[in-house]
Parts: structure tokens; C-alpha cells; sequence
């Protein structure tokens, strides 16, 4: 590793080799079990996942000591990923040097080509990933040895076609000496030694290595060495080096004119103000690119949704290349999508095409099976370029494709025409929108860059409510343009209403809903009644069983029909979930289209059903999704809506992993409640909202939690539900705790309290009773947060709620700590581990919180192995679940455990961890306690440093308003010579 010109040592085998792993998957994150496996051969250890991340930080260190700032190696659930953006990867420029080389090698710019395979091949500087150990290690840096040996060959190919033999021969000599297997090697290096006049050494090489062939593995050296070796010996001029070509022939006396040739060019005006398309016209490129593998017909396919540019790339592309076929450019509209005619029929193009060729009109055969035979005949000695616009089936386009010879052939399609071979694979280019950049030029090439120049934002604004799609984007424009007394704001403005937009975009002759319309109608009658189904949510995404539910259907043949859909471009695939299952999305447009589709296919009973069983099935899954998390119907209210039935199976599949699917829900979860609020829905979406308290609570989504709870509050005000207002107002009073808002927390929870008792409802009752005797801890009123507690614990017993008494018994515990009588705390978590492990498998979160509180109680006793244990059966529990609030305040004890143990430096580096965790998770109490303990570890450990640490606390404290870190940082600060104390 460099930095600069320096060379920058990384310790350690098993930092080098999570490095090395970091390297071989550049921009993609490397799950840490991944990392664990490599490490430990898969034979890890207990704490393999923790010493994965001291060895990330450690890297971090190393690479910050070298100015590279902290964004070298980024954590990315399920682990890490190295930034390629900001900083060079030697093996990825190499591979651009050579790609960049084969093209221009394939072009015959063969001085660049050499240039760019010198620059390549001086990347390397000795064996790759040297003294990294590990299995996948090993094989890649036997793949990337590979790679390098063929860039050397292929260099020398170059090399030697540009007469530079006498300069290539001395390297030749030395790579065959290291690998005298290589035939290609060999065969470069018996070509360099002949053309240099030293035929006998190229013969005595050849002796030497037919030898060793031999001996090793008892075969004869390959045809290509063998012919080669022949060619030598009888002085081939095929072998002489190359010379300059000569200037073509002039026509004239003794030359043979050729038969006049009609060359049609049809090709439509090339694209004005085209933007982007950089990657997919390389794509199309191989179409000509002389490394295809096949002498027949080239054909390339470009698919995408409606208004995304098919056309315009296809035209811009044969615009390129057009040079490339000086025997003609042929053009068809297959009319796939034409409102206003039926699709184009092949025998009609041949008859058009043939007489493109020069066949006169009365020569044109009648049958569609003569006319093929005789446009394939007349195609197969010519090099021509044919583009099928807006094809609509194979079937249009079968009898179009030249049957031999060098033509090309590219399709445009709204399907992906699975039963079309295209060839090279690369030149099957699927369009997507435009990037925000790239949207944003277009409209500027459009409507001048001037007039967007003085508000980028309302810019970018009018980009993404055009959906980045280019139809829409050059509709925006053209109106703009014709119109030079509108600002871009008041455009952003008309857009800005979904119930306008359509209408807004659909003016003139190029109409986006019209676009649509024409797809649509194609569609089979259930496929058409999920994508009109589907325009009832506003979710940002789904997931198969979502639709199966809309349309109550089984969720195989929901997935049927959802790849209807993707094939016709109606939805796109967004990838795999965190449960493992495929989600799908809109284009905002398309989801409006849809929307009014619905609005003027459905009934509104027809509409209303189908959203109320997508809902139900939410409320199905959040609730069992919490219960399968907490052991039980623990910690939560439920209310009264009808759950719909599933079946155990489907169920089983989509919460195998409750959090993970909670995780890949989140978003439309939330989009659910708004929609249900709006709808009159009360009752459903603050039992939704509770049910997902989970989620937001171990993954610290205060801010969803926020908006949800206020969501469904406001609904139930409106609807008079007195028990659900009761519930959301401790929900909201759980959140400003979490942010240490006390006086609106008092607020919040004292209203709630007032609520249940009105209602009757108990088990709120003492949930919200055990929320009040957190905020009475934090204000110092010990008395009465033990009081509160009590009473909580009873009205739990009272109602079978096992996790919340065992979190009653957790904040008793921590009362006593507070009082200094760290010996009944211990009671109290020991009764709180036994309780939480009574609810069964599905409570580890509520073990790990007692858990947590009994290594408390030990590390106030001093009693550091057992803390140790008990804090290290924590760190287990939460990284199982990606709790990464629970694992920072885990780690942290844990570190305060190790430095009591007098393992300083370990302790230090779990602190470390903990910190670097706690900084990504907006939890700023746990920031400032972590400070607070390096700084006190470093302080008792006599090491530097520690001032900046506790400053940084006592930031944190004084902003945050936690007063009793307050005056212990403020403590430490001030007593330089010791620790503050607990």
C-alpha cells in the first residue's frame, strides 16, 4: 500500500489479509462473516466478529496517520466496503489500462495500445497480495497472476505487429524462463528471436520447451507452436515483420471496376441534445469490435420502458458507426406501440428493404418465404447496418435477421424478446433513467443552460418529477422553452400536484400517458389488474406476497404475473431484500398511470378491499414479527381490526428473520400508516405503529417512530379512540425520552397515564408507569421512580407480561446502583435474566438487556471476570441481531470491564470500537459515555490524550442536558489526577 510516494506498512496477517479482501471487492460491501471465515480458515473463535472490527479500526488508524481521512473503509451492513471513489485501487486501474488498450488494439491504434499495456504492466511491482494467507486470497491472487501474464502476451502481440521485435526479446526470454509452459509466450518469443535474425535460438527454444512438455506432462507442444516451428524452418515470408501498407491501387488501365452498388441510408436525423448512455453505447460497440468470436450476424437489443431513449440511442449508436457499413443503413418503425396502426409485418419491411437493395419493384417476390431467401442472399457479401425500431414480438423480427456475412442488426423493444440471441451478449443493453446529472443537462441542452443556471435546486426538482425518464424530461423542456415567460420554479410547480402531472406531460404530439396507454393495452387482463392494484400504494417498493394479498391471490402466481410486468417495463426490480426476497418498484410516473387506470377500472369497494387486505396483511406479519422477537405478546397493546389469516408456511418464509424483515418493510410500513390514516383506518395503524416499536427501538429509527406515532395519534383524535390516543402518547413520550426532552416527556406520559385510567387499560397503565420511573431516574427522583416501578411490576405479573416485568426488574437494578447498593442490584438482575429467559427462544433481546444490567451490577462490585462474561454474552445476542445501539452501550461496559481487569490496551480497543459505533448511530448519551471512559482509561493507564476525550463528554452531556453526566464529566475534567468516579 501507498500513500503518496511512501510505502505504508499494514500489521498484522490478519490485517492484510481484510485488506486484501477489502481490495478484491472494490465499491461492494464484504460481509464480516465472510471476513471471519477467510481469517480463521472457517475455524473462527468466540470473539472472531469483534477482533474483525478491532483490525477495521486499526486500519482506519493507519490510513488517517496517512492523511487519507476516515472514508478509506466505510461499514456498510452486513459489513464493510472499500471506497474506490476517493482512492486508487491498483488492480482496477490495471484492468481500465488493458480494456482501454484491447479497444484501441481492436481500432489498429496499436502505438496507444502499447502505451496504455506499458502503463498497465508498470503497475505491478512484484507477486500480488504477497505474504497474505488464506484460501480465496490465494486463488485471486492466482487469478490476478493470470490476468497479468495474458496483458503481457497480448502487450506483446502489439508490440510485435508494430516491428519492435529486437526491443521485446530480452523480457520474452526472461517470463519463458519463469513459465516455460506458456505456448503463447514461447510462440511470441520464437517470432521476436527469428525477425531478429536468431533463427537457431528460436529453435533451440522451441527444442527446450517440447522437451519439458514432455517429461512434465507427456504431451507435444499445441498445432500453433508446432506450425509455427515448421513456418521457421522453411523461412515462411508469412513471418517477416511488418511493413508500412501500401497506398491502394489506383483505378485505371489493367483494374477491373466494380458492379455499381445502390447504398441506402435511412437512418432517421441523429438525436439533438443527447445526453449520457456512456456505458450502453459501449455495450452496442462490441457490435463492431473485431474480437466478437463469430463471423455471422451481429445483433444487439436495447430495452427499456416507454419515453426512455430506445430510439434515440439506437440512432445516435448507428450515427457513430455509421462508417462502419459502407454498403448501407437500413431503417424500420415496427409500429409495436402505434396507437394508430397495427404493428409493421415482416413481409411488408422485406418488400421495402429489397427494393432499398435495388431489386426492382416488379422482381419483388409475392411470398414472404421468397422474399426472406432472397434479402438474406443479397445481404450475405455486403456489411450493412439494419435498425427494427420499437419491435413488439420475436415473431416481427425473425425473418429480418440476415442469415450470413458481416451485417448488423439492432432492435429496440419495450420486451425483452427472451426467444432473440443477441451477439456479443454485451450488445443486450436494458435502459434506465437518466442519472440526476445527466437529466439535468438534458433539460439545460434544451432549454438553455442559462435559465437553469440561477436555480440548480428547482432544477433538479423539475428532473425528478419528470422521473429522470427523457420523454418527460423533453416534454418539461420543450414547454419551457416555448413558454420563456415561465420560471423553472412555476414548471416544478404544476408538476409538483401527482393529480396534474400526467395531464401537465401529456400535451402536443409527444404524450407520456398516451406512451403508456399503448403498453398497457397489451397487457393480459390479470397482469393489468396487479398494475393497476399496485397504483392504490404509495410504497416506495413491495415484495411478491404484498401483491398476492391486493389481489388475493397465491403468492407463485403473484410472482407471475409481477415478472409480466418487469419484462413489459411496467416495474423494475430494486434486488434482494434482508429476508433474501426479490422487491419490485415504480417509476412515479408509471405508479400514476396506474393510479388512474385504477380509478377508472375498479369500484371504490373494489378499490377499498384491496387496500384493506394488503394492510391487514401488514398487521398480520408486524404483529407475529414482534411476538417471534420478544417471546410473546410482551410490551405491547393490541387493538381491535380482523388480522388476515396466512399460511403458516408463507409466514415461516417472511419472518425467519424478524427484524430483517421489519428492516426491509420500514419504509412501506410507514406508507401504510399515512395511507390508513388518511383512509379513517385509527384502529389499524397505531396497532401497526406499536407493533413496529421494536424496530425502531433496537435500530434507533427515532425519527420514524416520531412521525408514525403522531401519524396514527392524529388519526385517532379524529375518530375519538381514546384507548389508541392513550397509546401513541406513550409511544410519543418513549421517544422524547430517548431524546432527552424531559419536560415534553412528563407531558406526553402523564397524558397517556390520565388515558389508560380513563379507559380502563391496565397493562398501558404500568407500560406507561415504567416509562415515567426512567424520566423520575433521570431527573434524580429516585423515591419515586422506585414507587412507580413497583406498582408497574405488579399490574405485569397481574397481566402476563414477562419481558416488561423482567424491564421493570432491569431499572430497579440500575435504582440501586444509583444508591450505591450494588449487592441488591445483582438480586434484581439475576431475577431479571431468569424472567426474560422464561419467555423462550424469541426474548435474547429482553436477555440481553438483563443481562446487560446484571454485568452492571458485577463491574460495581469489581467483580470483573464475571462482567466480563456476562457483557461478552451481550456483545453475542445484538450482533446476532444488527442491534447496534445495544452493541455500543455492549461494548462499552465490556471495555470498562477489561480496563478493571488490567487488560488496558484490549480495553481500550473494545472503547474504540464502541465509540466508532456509537458516532454512526445518532445515539449521542452512549457517544458521550464512551468519551467519558476513554478518557478515564487513558488518564489511569497514564497515556495522552485523555482531555480531549473528556471534553468531548462533556460537550455531549451539556448539549443533550443529562445531568448527572454532566457533573461527572464536569468531575473528571476538573481532577486531573484521578477518575471521576461512578
Amino acid at each position: 500500500m501507498t500513500a503518496g510516494d511512501r510505502s505504508v506498512q499494514v500489521g498484522g496477517a490478519r490485517q492484510r489479509a481484510i485488506l486484501a479482501l477489502l481490495i478484491l471487492s472494490p465499491g461492494r460491501v464484504v460481509p464480516v462473516d465472510t471476513l471471519v471465515d477467510v481469517v480463521w480458515n472457517g475455524k473462527p473463535p468466540a470473539t472472531a466478529r469483534t477482533q474483525v472490527a478491532i483490525c477495521v479500526a486499526a486500519l482506519r488508524k493507519t490510513f488517517k496517520a496517512e492523511g487519507a481521512g476516515d472514508d478509506v473503509i466505510v461499514t456498510v451492513h452486513p459489513g464493510y466496503l472499500l471506497n474506490t471513489k476517493e482512492h486508487d485501487v491498483d488492480w482496477v486501474d490495471f484492468a481500465t489500462l488493458v480494456g482501454e488498450a484491447e479497444q484501441d488494439a481492436r481500432d489498429g491504434r496499436l502505438a496507444e495500445a502499447a502505451q496504455s499495456y506499458a502503463r498497465a504492466l508498470a503497475l505491478w511491482r512484484g507477486p500480488a497480495l504477497s505474504g497474505v494467507m488464506g484460501r480465496p486470497v490465494e486463488d485471486e491472487a492466482g487469478r490476478l497472476e493470470e490476468y497479468r501474464l495474458n496483458a503481457f502476451d497480448d502487450s506483446t502481440a502489439v508490440q510485435l505487429a508494430l516491428g519492435h521485435h529486437h526491443e521485446v526479446a530480452p523480457e520474452l526470454a526472461a517470463v519463458v524462463r519463469e513459465h516455460p509452459l506458456r505456448e503463447r509466450t514461447l510462440g511470441h518469443l520464437m517470432l521476436a528471436l527469428y525477425r531478429s535474425g536468431r533463427r537457431a535460438e528460436a529453435m533451440e527454444a522451441f527444442r527446450r520447451v517440447r522437451k519439458q512438455f514432455i517429461d512434465e506432462l507427456g504431451l507435444e507442444p499445441g498445432p500453433d507452436l508446432q506450425n509455427l516451428h515448421d513456418a521457421i524452418l522453411q523461412d515462411d515470408p508469412s513471418l517477416d515483420a511488418p511493413k508500412s501498407a501500401a497506398p491502394a491501387p489506383a483505378a485505371g488501365a489493367g483494374s477491373t471496376a466494380a458492379e455499381p452498388r445502390v447504398v441506402p441510408s435511412e437512418l432517421p436525423p441523429d438525436i439533438p441534445g443527447f445526453i449520457g448512455r456512456a456505458g450502453e453505447l459501449r455495450g452496442l460497440d462490441t457490435l463492431v469490435s473485431e474480437d466478437g468470436g463469430t463471423s455471422g450476424p451481429r445483433v444487439g437489443l436495447i430495452t427499456g420502458v416507454a419515453g426512455v431513449g430506445k430510439t434515440g440511442l439506437a440512432v445516435r449508436w448507428a450515427h457513430r458507426v455509421h462508417d462502419r457499413f459502407p454498403d448501407g443503413r437500413l431503417y424500420a418503425e415496427m409500429r409495436g406501440y402505434d396507437g394508430h396502426h397495427t404493428p409493421t409485418e415482416a413481409g411488408d419491411v422485406l418488400s421495402r428493404f429489397l427494393r432499398s437493395l435495388g431489386v426492382p419493384s416488379d422482381q419483388v417476390p409475392p411470398g414472404l418465404e421468397e422474399r426472406t431467401a432472397l434479402y438474406r442472399s443479397l445481404l450475405a457479401g455486403r456489411r450493412m447496418l439494419i435498425v427494427l425500431d420499437n419491435v413488439r414480438s420475436y415473431t416481427q423480427v425473425k425473418d429480418l435477421l440476415p442469415g450470413v456475412g458481416e451485417c448488423c442488426v439492432v432492435i429496440t423493444s419495450r420486451e425483452q424478446l427472451e426467444e432473440l440471441v443477441t451477439w456479443p451478449p454485451q450488445a443486450r443493453v436494458h435502459l434506465g433513467v437518466l442519472s440526476e446529472k445527466q437529466a439535468v443537462d438534458l433539460l439545460g441542452a434544451i432549454v438553455g443552460e442559462s435559465r437553469l443556471a440561477g436555480t440548480p435546486s428547482e432544477a433538479v426538482a423539475l428532473a425528478q418529477l419528470c422521473d429522470r425518464l427523457p420523454l418527460a424530461l423533453r416534454i418539461a423542456a420543450a414547454r419551457l422553452a416555448s413558454k420563456p415567460h415561465w420560471t423553472v420554479r412555476h414548471m416544478v410547480d404544476r408538476l409538483r400536484c401527482e393529480r396534474n402531472r400526467l395531464d401537465e406531460l401529456s400535451q402536443g404530439e409527444s404524450q407520456v400517458r398516451a406512451s403508456l396507454e399503448l403498453s398497457y393495452r397489451y397487457l393480459c387482463p390479470n397482469a393489468a389488474h396487479l398494475y393497476r392494484s399496485l397504483g392504490l400504494l404509495t410504497a416506495p417498493d413491495f415484495a411478491a406476497w404484498a401483491a398476492a394479498a391486493l389481489l388475493d391471490i397465491e403468492v407463485r402466481a403473484a410472482e407471475g404475473l409481477i415478472e409480466q410486468l418487469v419484462d413489459a417495463q411496467f416495474l423494475e426490480v430494486v434486488g434482494i431484500d434482508a429476508t433474501g426476497h426479490m422487491r419490485y418498484r415504480f417509476q412515479n410516473l408509471l405508479r400514476l398511470y396506474a393510479g388512474e387506470c385504477a380509478e377508472r377500472e375498479e369500484s371504490e369497494e373494489q378499490r377499498w378491499s384491496a387496500r384493506d387486505r394488503l394492510f391487514r396483511t401488514y398487521l398480520t406479519l408486524a404483529e407475529e414479527a414482534h411476538r417471534r422477537e420478544y417471546g410473546g405478546d410482551y410490551s405491547v397493546l393490541h387493538g381491535s381490526t380482523v388480522r388476515r389469516p396466512l399460511a403458516p408456511a408463507l409466514t415461516d418464509a417472511l419472518l425467519v428473520a424478524p427484524l430483517e424483515w421489519f428492516e426491509a418493510e420500514r419504509l412501506s410500513l410507514r406508507t401504510v400508516i399515512d395511507q390508513g390514516a388518511e383512509l379513517g383506518m385509527d384502529e389499524l395503524v397505531w396497532d401497526l405503529t406499536v407493533s413496529m416499536a421494536v424496530l425502531f427501538e433496537t435500530r434507533n429509527y427515532i425519527e420514524d417512530w416520531r412521525l408514525c406515532a403522531e401519524r396514527a395519534l392524529a388519526a385517532t383524535r379524529a375518530s375519538g379512540n381514546l384507548r389508541g390516543q392513550a397509546t401513541m402518547l406513550t409511544d410519543l413520550g418513549a421517544v422524547e425520552l430517548r431524546l432527552r426532552n424531559l419536560p415534553l416527556t412528563a407531558v406526553r406520559l402523564e397524558e397517556a397515564l390520565a388515558l389508560h385510567i380513563e379507559v380502563g387499560e391496565r397493562h398501558g397503565e404500568a407500560l406507561t408507569l415504567r416509562n415515567l420511573a426512567i424520566h423520575d431516574r433521570m431527573q434524580g427522583d429516585l423515591d419515586t421512580a422506585m414507587r412507580r416501578l413497583e406498582v408497574a411490576r405488579e399490574i405485569f405479573q397481574e397481566v402476563g407480561d414477562r419481558s416488561s416485568e423482567a424491564h421493570t426488574m432491569n431499572n430497579m437494578a440500575q435504582i440501586e446502583l444509583d444508591l450505591g447498593r450494588p449487592e441488591a442490584a445483582v438480586r434484581h438482575g439475576l431475577e431479571a435474566v431468569r424472567l426474560s429467559e422464561s419467555t423462550g427462544r424469541g426474548g435474547a433481546r429482553g436477555v440481553a438487556q438483563s443481562t446487560h444490567r446484571l454485568a452492571r451490577a458485577y463491574l460495581a462490585l469489581g467483580r470483573a471476570e464475571q462482567a466480563q462474561e456476562a457483557f461478552l454474552r451481550v456483545v453475542h445476542i445484538v450482533k446476532e441481531k444488527s442491534d447496534m445501539v445495544g452493541l455500543s452501550h455492549a461494548l462499552l461496559g465490556l471495555g470498562e470491564a477489561r480496563l478493571l481487569a488490567g487488560a488496558g490496551q484490549q480495553a481500550l480497543d473494545t472503547l474504540t470500537d464502541a465509540l466508532d459505533i456509537a458516532s454512526r448511530i445518532s445515539s449521542p448519551l452512549v457517544e458521550g459515555q464512551i468519551n467519558l471512559a476513554i478518557g478515564e482509561a487513558l488518564r489511569s493507564l497514564g497515556r495522552s490524550g485523555a482531555e480531549e476525550y473528556l471534553s468531548a463528554a462533556q460537550a455531549i452531556f451539556d448539549r443533550i442536558g443529562a445531568r448527572p453526566w454532566q457533573e461527572r464529566a464536569a468531575l473528571a475534567v476538573r481532577s486531573p489526577g484521578g477518575r471521576a468516579g461512578s
